[in-house]
């Protein structure tokens, strides 16, 4: 598969696999998660890759799914989705939670680094992938998306709190959470996850896939994936209520906003208060 939206190379068994759509803040088009599908599939069976590295070009690592850039509107009109229900769950299912688990379970070390904005769909990829190394001005907003993973990425209790009011983490928080390994400073992401991957890269490939089976299997033996199924069939039902006028988060005045507006307001006040 030709990459128009990723860029996919292979240095001292390092793959390093970069959004390349930085005007739309790495926005996951269809075809840009179907790049990403087929850049993880070919590290996996490339014998040279030993770690998997995942960046965003430009000032965010990704500000979720794309909601209608012209690029993914030409590529909506050329294969239109089946309409209705089992339409949109089809689409919603492959799209968001097949892909996802598969590149959670990539039998390779995989390590995301994330700068800027990690929004919806730029939470799932990064929450699928082993290792998070965060930037100082790294920004998380959660929901209940497609592969809801965020119960597993913290505690209960911190997931609700959060959740509760659709606001943003930073990465520092992201860390005592335990959402992110580590916090470096921007200028250094990138040199710090390739030298921290060059590390993991020296042992035993073999080796290393046993453990990640290991962990990932003591998940998989408490409900992970029992519940990402379960949790799936609960966004599309709320998906499907955003046709209700009565969805969105209101404002006290009764006025309507997106959840991402109302978490960057009440992050810019946040701001302002401190």
């Amino acid at each position: 598969m030709s990459h128009d939206n990723i860029v996919y190379e292979v240095t001292d068994h390092i793959a390093r696999i970069t959004f390349n759509r930085p005007r739309y803040r790495n926005a996951q088009s269809r075809r840009l998660l179907e790049e990403l599908d087929d850049a993880f599939a070919t590290a996996a069976t490339d014998g040279e890759v030993r770690v998997i590295c995942l960046f965003g070009a430009g000032d965010h690592f990704s500000a979720g799914h794309d909601l209608g850039t012209p690029d993914e509107l030409a590529d909506r009109k050329e294969r239109p989705m089946q309409e209705g229900v089992r339409g949109r769950f089809s689409h919603s299912r492959e799209q968001y939670v097949d892909k996802t688990l598969r590149w959670r379970n990539v039998p390779k070390p995989t390590i995301a680094a994330v700068q800027g904005y990690c929004i919806f769909g730029g939470w799932i990829i990064a929450s699928a992938m082993d290792i998070l190394f965060a930037a100082e001005d790294a920004m998380f907003l959660g929901s209940n998306f497609q592969y809801f993973s965020i119960p597993w990425d913290m505690r209960p209790r911190q997931a609700k709190e959060i959740l509760y009011q659709s606001r943003f983490i930073d990465a520092a928080e992201a860390k005592e959470l335990g959402l992110v390994n580590r916090v470096v400073p921007r200028e250094r992401l990138e040199a710090e996850t390739l030298e921290y991957a060059a590390d993991v890269a020296k042992n035993d490939p073999f080796q290393l896939r046993m453990i990640k089976m290991a962990v990932n299997q003591m998940q998989d033996s408490q409900g992970f994936q029992g519940h990402i199924n379960a949790a799936h069939l609960m966004h599309m039902m709320s998906a499907q209520g955003e046709r209700d006028p009565d969805y969105a988060l209101a404002r006290p005045e009764g006025r309507r906003r997106p959840m991402v507006q109302r978490a960057m307001e009440n992050y810019e006040a946040k701001k302002k208060r401190t």
